[in-house]
Formats: C-alpha cells, sequence, structure tokens
C-alpha cells in the first residue's frame, strides 16, 4: 500500500478584505500575501501585532478608536463590516488557518495541523458572530476536516515507512473518526444552508474516504492476524476491508481520475489478499472464520493535534512595535502573577473539595433531613384536611343522625321481608305436614324419604317464588350485612368530626416527649449547614478577589528583579480569607464527632417519632375516608331501603297468596276424608274415632 496513489484533500479558500483605516502599506502586505509559507509568517506576524495593538488602544467595539473594517464573507461573496478590531484579528486567523489548508492540501502534504490550530483557536476565543462562514458549525466542521487530513498525512508516512500493522490499521481507524465527525457536520441542516452548493461535493467526497480508510484499517488488521497465524481472522479482516472498499467505490461515482486510480490500485491489493488467504484457509489451514462483530474493534490513535497559536510568541510575531506604549514586560509579569493566583486559587479548592466531599458522605450515610428531623409542630394543630371535614360537618348538624336514621329504616325494612318469608316458609312446611298425615289414614304408601310430597298448584307456585325471593334475600343479607359493619365503622369517626375540635385534637396519638434531644441534633444540624455556607461564602470571596486582582499598573513602574518580591506582597493580601477557610475546614472534624454523638441518643427517639408519624398520618386518613364515606353510605342505604322494600311488597302479596293456598289445600284434604269415609262400611258401636286437627 505504500505506494498507492493519494487521495485528493479538501482546502479553503482565502477572505478578501475591504475598507480599513489602518496604514495602507500595512494592510496591503497583511491582506495580499502569497500563498506559500511566508505568506503564513506574514499573517502571524500581523495577528500579533494586532493583538499587541488592541491591548493598548480602545479599537475594539463601542470603544472610543473603533474604526470600520470590511471583508468578504466566503459563501455569499457580501461585504461584512464591524467596528472591532477583533473582527480583523478573526479574519487574519481565518486566512491563516485557509492558507495553511490550501499548502496542506498540495503535494508536500504538510501544514493541516497549523490549519487547526489556527480554526481551533478562532473558534474558542473570538465571537461566532461575526460572519457566517465564522460560525461555530463551520469552524468545528473545518478543524474535524483539517485533522483528518492530518492524519491521513501521517497515514501514508505510516505506510511507506513500513509501520506495524496495528499501528497503521489505528491511525487510518482515527482518520475514519475525524471524517465520521466532520461528515455529521456535513449533514447537519443548518451547516448545509450556510455552505451552500461546496456542500455536496465535500460530503461525497468525506463519506467516500470514510469507507475507504475503513477498508485500509481492516486491510492492515488482516495484515497483523496474518503476521499473528490466526488465519481465520486474516479472512474476515480482508473480506470487510474489500467490502468497504466496493462501497467506496460506489460512493466515487463522479470523482477525479486521481481518486479512481486509487481506488483501483487498493482494490488490487486488498482482493489479492482476500482471495490469497481464503484459498490458503480452505486447503490448508481450515481455521474457523469468526463474525467480525465478535472480533475486538479497532480503536482510533490521534496521534496529530491542533497546533495552538500564541499571539505573543515573539519568535512568530517579531519585536512589539507598541512596545512604548505599554511595556511588554508588565503583559508577562501580569501572565506570571495570574499563574501564582492560579496556583494559589487550585491548593484551595482542592483542600475543600477533599473536606466537601468527607461531609457529603457522612451526611449520606445519616439521612438526617433537618427540616424533618423533627416534625413536632404538625401534632400541635389538627391538620387543614381535617379542620375542612370538621368546617364541612358543622353545617351539616343531622349528618350522623340521618345516617342512624338510614340504618334504622333498612333493618326495619330488612326484618319484615324476613318474618314475611319466614311465615310463608312456615305455611308450607304445615301443609307438608297435614298432606303426609292424610296419606297414612288413607293408607297410602308415603314416597321415599326425603322426597317431598306432589304440591298442589298453587302451593307449588307458591314454593318456587318463595324460593326465589330466599335466595335473592340471602344474597342482600351478605350486602346488608356489610354496609352495616361500614355504617358502624365510620358513624363513631363522624361522631367525632361533628363534635368540639378538642375532641378532634385528641384522637391522633402526641409524640414523647424527648425536646432536648431532638433540640441538640437540631442545633448541631443548623452548625453543618452554617459551616457549609460559610465555606462556600469565603470560596467565592477568594474567587472574586482574584478576578479583581489587576496589578498592571504596579508592574509598570516595578523593577523587573523585584518582581518575585512584588508578588509575595501582592498575595499576602489572602492569607486572612486563607486563614478564615483554614479554620472553617479544621472545624469539620468536631462538628461531625459531635452529630456522631446526638445521633446515637437521636435513635431511639427516631424509631419512636416514625412510630407515632405512621399512626398519626393513619388516624387522620381514617377519619377523612370515614367522612368521605358518608355520601356512599347514603346512597347504598337508600338503594337498600329501595331494595327491600320492593322485596317486603312481594313477599305480603306471596303470603296471602301462600294463606289462600293453604286454605284451599286443607279444605280438598277434607273432602278427600269425608269420602273415603262414605266407603268404608257403617262402624262397630265403638268409641268414636277422633277427626284430622287443624293447626
Amino acid at each position: 500500500m505504500e505506494a498507492v496513489p493519494r487521495m485528493p484533500m479538501i482546502w479553503l479558500d482565502l477572505k478578501e478584505a475591504g475598507e480599513f483605516a489602518f496604514n495602507a502599506a500595512v494592510k496591503k502586505s497583511a491582506v495580499n500575501v502569497p500563498r506559500d509559507f511566508e505568506g503564513c509568517s506574514t499573517l502571524r506576524k500581523y495577528f500579533g501585532q494586532l493583538h499587541y495593538l488592541q491591548s493598548r488602544i480602545p479599537m475594539g467595539a463601542e470603544q472610543e478608536a473603533a474604526v470600520p473594517i470590511a471583508w468578504t464573507e466566503i459563501f455569499s461573496g457580501k461585504t461584512v463590516t464591524h467596528e472591532d478590531i477583533k473582527y480583523e484579528q478573526a479574519c487574519i486567523l481565518y486566512n491563516l488557518g485557509a492558507l495553511h489548508s490550501m499548502l496542506g492540501a498540495m503535494d508536500k502534504r504538510v501544514s493541516e495541523e497549523c490549519a487547526a490550530g489556527a480554526f481551533t483557536y478562532l473558534r474558542d476565543h473570538f465571537p461566532h458572530s461575526y460572519s457566517v462562514d465564522m460560525s461555530h458549525q463551520i469552524l468545528n466542521l473545518n478543524i474535524n476536516l483539517m485533522l483528518g487530513q492530518a492524519q491521513e498525512c501521517l497515514l501514508e508516512k505510516s505506510m511507506l515507512d513500513n509501520r506495524k500493522s496495528f499501528l497503521v490499521a489505528r491511525i487510518s481507524a482515527q482518520v475514519v473518526d475525524y471524517y465520521k465527525e466532520a461528515c455529521r457536520a456535513l449533514e447537519n441542516s443548518e451547516t448545509a444552508s450556510l455552505l451552500g452548493k461546496i456542500q455536496k461535493d465535500w460530503k461525497k467526497l468525506v463519506q467516500m474516504k470514510i469507507y475507504y480508510f475503513a477498508a485500509v484499517a481492516h486491510l492492515h488488521m488482516g495484515k497483523q492476524a496474518e503476521e499473528q497465524q490466526k488465519f481465520g481472522e486474516r479472512v474476515i479482516y480482508f473480506q470487510s476491508a474489500l467490502d468497504k472498499l466496493n462501497e467506496a467505490i460506489k460512493l466515487a461515482k463522479g470523482q477525479p481520475e486521481t481518486v479512481q486510480e486509487a481506488l483501483r490500485f487498493t482494490m488490487d491489493v486488498i482482493g489479492g489478499k482476500y482471495n490469497s488467504a481464503k484459498k490458503d484457509n480452505d486447503f490448508i489451514y481450515h481455521e474457523a472464520v469468526p463474525a467480525l462483530d465478535t472480533l475486538q474493534s479497532v480503536k482510533g490513535a490521534p496521534l496529530v493535534k491542533a497546533l495552538p497559536v500564541n499571539p505573543t510568541d515573539p519568535a512568530v510575531t517579531g519585536p512589539d512595535i507598541f512596545a512604548k506604549l505599554v511595556p511588554m514586560a508588565a503583559h508577562e509579569a501580569s501572565s506570571l502573577y495570574s499563574g501564582e493566583k492560579a496556583k494559589l486559587l487550585r491548593d484551595v479548592m482542592a483542600k475543600i473539595e477533599a473536606k466537601n466531599e468527607v461531609l457529603d458522605q457522612f451526611m449520606d450515610s445519616m439521612q438526617l433531613d433537618p427540616e424533618t428531623v423533627d416534625n413536632l409542630d404538625m401534632y400541635s394543630h389538627i391538620p387543614p384536611i381535617l379542620m375542612e371535614k370538621c368546617a364541612a360537618l358543622s353545617v351539616r348538624p343531622d349528618t350522623v343522625k340521618n345516617l342512624v336514621q338510614s340504618m334504622q329504616v333498612l333493618s326495619g325494612v330488612f326484618t319484615d321481608v324476613e318474618a314475611s318469608l319466614k311465615e310463608i316458609r312456615d305455611l308450607l312446611e304445615e301443609d307438608e305436614a297435614q298432606e303426609q298425615k292424610l296419606q297414612e289414614l288413607l293408607g297410602k304408601v308415603p314416597p321415599p324419604q326425603g322426597s317431598p310430597l306432589p304440591l298442589s298448584p298453587g302451593l307449588a307456585e307458591v314454593s318456587k317464588e318463595c324460593s326465589k325471593y330466599m335466595e335473592v334475600h340471602e344474597k342482600a343479607s351478605f350486602t346488608n350485612t356489610e354496609l352495616h359493619k361500614a355504617m358502624n365503622l365510620h358513624i363513631g369517626n363522624l361522631r367525632l368530626l361533628s363534635g368540639p375540635l378538642e375532641q378532634v385534637r385528641a384522637a391522633p396519638p402526641c409524640p414523647p416527649d424527648d425536646k432536648q434531644v431532638l433540640q441538640n441534633l437540631k442545633r448541631i444540624l443548623a452548625k453543618v449547614q452554617e459551616m457549609r455556607d460559610q465555606r462556600t461564602s469565603l470560596e467565592q470571596q477568594l474567587r472574586e478577589m482574584i478576578q479583581k486582582d489587576d496589578i498592571t499598573t504596579s508592574l509598570v513602574t516595578a523593577d523587573r528583579s523585584e518582581m518575585k518580591k512584588l508578588f509575595e506582597e501582592q498575595l499576602k493580601k489572602y492569607d486572612q480569607i486563607k486563614v478564615y477557610l483554614e479554620q472553617n475546614l479544621a472545624a469539620q472534624e468536631n462538628v461531625l464527632k459531635a452529630l456522631t454523638d446526638a445521633n446515637v441518643k437521636y435513635a431511639a427517639v427516631r424509631k419512636a417519632l416514625a412510630e407515632v408519624e405512621h399512626k398519626w398520618n393513619t388516624t387522620v386518613q381514617t377519619l377523612v375516608a370515614s367522612y368521605e364515606a358518608y355520601e356512599d353510605l347514603m346512597k347504598k342505604s337508600q338503594e337498600g331501603k329501595d331494595f327491600y322494600t320492593d322485596l317486603e311488597g312481594k313477599a305480603a302479596k306471596l303470603l296471602e297468596k301462600a294463606r289462600a293456598a293453604c286454605q284451599a289445600a286443607e279444605a280438598n284434604r277434607q273432602q278427600i276424608l269425608e269420602k273415603e269415609m262414605k266407603k268404608q262400611p257403617p262402624p262397630r258401636p265403638t268409641a268414636p274415632k277422633p277427626a284430622l286437627q287443624k293447626k
């Protein structure tokens, strides 16, 4: 693969400068640079001098010395103007990145990392609202493209140098990762609308490269498997490389001949490798070919990086031409002093964070919430929801009376129904007994034991109706019993809610009298919170002091040899707040020890409070449930009354019908008896035979 033709690379156009009221000679040399490394050097120097200038003269947005600065936006060709020296810097930095991308796309294959560095600095240090071509999305796209192409250059060199197969595979996999990031940006609808027609060309090339370099990665993973004599793995890696290369070929339609040539060359290499590996494995090694997804994925090795831009590096920018306005040494010393302040803050924050971690873990293990460590206040008054129910019952004084009356009426109707059905049942039993006596007198054989005697049609109908009513009554009786239980359960609670508030207040249980233990625990928890708040406040004060601490004026007049001493003197202003912080951190151990002791004493109280709270909540819920059940009980009671009133009417009619049927049956029995007696011969004179007695 070291002889594979090179793939083309994407490069960016340079922006064109417009109006800027600056020295004409300087302006001309900065915007019309040659397209070579000398041009890059000129842009860097100009960028650095602009940095020196803007730190001394108020030429920023809305500042006194601001002047109009115009540049052409790349994609639309429109002229964009801002009165801000930083806009000039941003455009110069963009051109620096674009020029590096142009040089990187040439045969020498260098400079891509410099381009990525320029775009990264532009993204991180300048506003994104200057123009579309310097928006956050476009800069991210440029950065990933440049890093991908830089990694691609490294891949070319690695293959030329015959580096180890596994390393080449990882380098190639990282090329794929960078291009995937770039492709995601290109597929973004907002980015696509900004780029216009060029978006499609770039996207096609990048998508093709993703598959192409994935094929290269798996080709070298196959070569590594070959070196390790893993012949089954070798086959699957070469097969995967072939599949991905075929995808790249499909996506390469319309690409220049250089791309087609590279793809044909690579196909010859991978195709030959695959055919040879498959043939050897089929006829010689006979190793199982694993599925690709069972093998470890190739992790990219990012060996390129965006080279940092330092606008104050004298080796790049040359001497400061504005040094007489403000000594550069003052800026350098100020930077060193900022480093000292940053170190001081890091040291303090390391101690604070360590203590905070211990404190957080300790408090989590305790599970103590200062807001709910005791709820004694809740027991000192009737809960609002109960007050609401009491108030509602106070305007309905007959609530309990109505419920009791409803229960009584229901019981009365129930009893009447039961009495009527019992009387009907008794009549039927008596009739059956008389019928049996008649059969015995007539000398007829009684039916088998347990079999009822046949009834007259009238009584049979009564018996059938009675059985139906008894069945309905038995089913309703269970519901009626449950309703009475519910009424008896809730009626006491309703009486309580209708009574004096003192009785309602006394209904829930009272908490244990351990106020001293609770107060001590709450006091220490308040101490913990006070310690936290003070620590946070001191940290904030320290940060604000550091942020506002600018000694540039002092540094301008200071002797360079005295800088260290001056720094020490200036940093003493932080000693007092550091002492306060140290005291706060040192107090934590004692506070947590006191909290541990208090928590031990609180354990028994905590359990008792939890039990009381549970009982309290249960009582309140029960009382509320009784109030809310009232309407339902009244409704069901009325339904029960309606049901039994209807059943009582039917039972009364059936009772009358039963009486009439029994009388008719008795009269019929008497007629049968008289006929039988007439058929018999006259009796011998004996004592008179007693007649059938009626009940």
